[in-house]
């Protein structure tokens, strides 16, 4: 796994890159999928958000690369300054990496990640898709930001336990693999 900063700093970015596109995907196509094509009368989320002319985000429709590369950049930035240390002093005080197996102690890091992870980004989310055109309110933003928690939670620690770390963990260990030999 990662040994010094740079390497660091490719995991979180490869973990980050996975995990925005699965994220979007969950967003548009599970969670407000049947809602889009309702509204617009469309026969697909594509066409749907194609119709609307692309996605509610901060009070105007951005295109779906757009979301997808604001997103990306305010999760590696929280990724790499708050979640990854954050989650591996918090998995440091549960266990001691000496005496555990490693996949129990990584596996703790990924759900302490998630923990950090999942409220903050969601946070951001209520924030970025607020529906401005009603006005703003304190407790529709709050309301917004435990709703949001309440749908990725399930679908962050899943994903990441089981999905997107072991896929990213074999991406880095292929472009770090002769680093790892030494």
């Amino acid at each position: 796994m990662p040994r010094n900063q740079i390497q660091r700093m490719v995991f979180a970015f490869l973990t980050v890159l996975v995990t925005v596109h699965g994220y979007v995907f969950y967003s548009l196509y599970v969670v407000n999928g049947n809602t889009l094509m309702q509204v617009t009368g469309a026969d697909s989320v594509l066409h749907a958000i194609d119709t609307q002319g692309g996605v509610y985000m901060f009070g105007r429709m951005l295109p779906i690369l757009g979301v997808i590369i604001i997103e990306f950049v305010c999760a590696y930035a929280l990724e790499c300054l708050v979640g990854s240390p954050v989650s591996f002093k918090l998995a440091c005080k549960m266990l001691d990496s000496g005496k555990n197996h490693p996949m129990i102690f990584e596996t703790v890091i990924i759900s302490c990640t998630v923990l950090i992870m999942c409220p903050a980004m969601s946070f951001l989310a209520a924030w970025m898709y607020y529906p401005y055109y009603a006005g703003f309110h304190i407790l529709t933003l709050l309301a917004n930001w435990v709703k949001l928690v309440c749908f990725n939670f399930p679908f962050a620690f899943f994903s990441q336990i089981f999905f997107i770390q072991p896929l990213v963990r074999w991406v880095f260990g292929k472009i770090f693999s002769s680093n790892s030999k030494q």
